[in-house]
């Protein structure tokens, strides 16, 4: 039997995210953020083809969008509550970190294993920022699949898409536990 790191597998039995509106300044600074980013680097991905980057949103750039998310709600018909619970979202944590797939042309490496690569990162940045003591959400709603919204208020290329949105600041509250999967009900044992 392998000699197990026990306070790692503890961390990962336990970790919560904090909900985005329980976050609050102090964020990372850029030097306290470099680590977090670079363990989220990390990430397997299938041919060290690096098929996703950061951007990271500063307080200006987390109002911005909240604005611009006003104007994309009324061209699309979005509910006032649903862009109210977005825009809280985007004003509330101090800091937050978008993880962009951006897919690179590969005869190896199928697209879609590049995707699933950008969500591995989200989970591991989302999971650094924890161990790095900050609360921290993966969140992402109807911008972040809105391609103006992507592309005016995140620059990103026609290729490239939004693979989570991880919001990162000091949590105020410890959320209560909720329920987990039942694994019985989702696990599957193969013999032969």
């Amino acid at each position: 039997m392998p000699d197990p790191n026990r306070p790692v597998m503890e961390f990962l039995l336990t970790r919560r995210s904090r909900p985005s509106k329980t976050l609050t300044a102090p964020a990372p600074t850029r030097d306290e953020l470099m680590p977090i980013l670079t363990a989220a680097a990390r990430s397997p991905d299938h041919g060290k083809l690096e098929p996703w980057r950061f951007i990271v949103l500063q307080p200006t750039a987390m109002a911005r969008l909240a604005d611009f998310a006003a104007t994309r709600a009324e061209a699309l018909g979005i509910a006032p509550e649903q862009l109210a619970k977005t825009q809280a979202s985007w004003r509330a944590a101090p800091l937050a970190v978008a993880v962009i797939a951006a897919p690179k042309p590969s005869e190896k490496i199928p697209e879609i294993e590049q995707l699933y690569s950008a969500g591995a990162v989200c989970l591991a940045l989302l999971n650094a920022a924890h161990a790095a003591g900050w609360g921290a959400n993966w969140l992402s709603g109807w911008p972040a699949h809105d391609r103006t919204f992507v592309e005016q208020g995140l620059g990103l290329a026609p290729t490239e898409k939004v693979a989570g949105i991880i919001h990162i600041g000091t949590e105020t509250s410890t959320p209560p536990e909720r329920p987990r999967p039942d694994l019985d009900a989702i696990t599957e044992w193969v013999e032969a």
